[in-house]
């Protein structure tokens, strides 16, 4: 299976955070439309991030890394 797929874990949620200059759960959850509660709950591992979340912030860092 595609590991861009899969789900991802507080602790790949919160590098990607740090990854893409996001400072606040509110920070993030405007950034991708979701309430600051849901992103505190990923966080502690509470509720699984989902999969379309997880794929998102994946490509974000890939894109980030591509040289242009």
């Amino acid at each position: 299976m595609d590991e861009r797929l899969a789900s991802m874990s507080p602790d790949e949620l919160r590098s990607a955070m740090r990854s893409l200059g996001y400072r606040t759960q509110n920070d993030l959850a405007q950034a991708i439309g979701v309430s600051r509660s849901a992103v505190s709950l990923w966080l502690e591992g509470k509720v699984g991030v989902p999969r379309p979340v997880a794929m998102l912030l994946r490509m974000l860092l890939a894109a980030q890394r591509r040289p242009f």
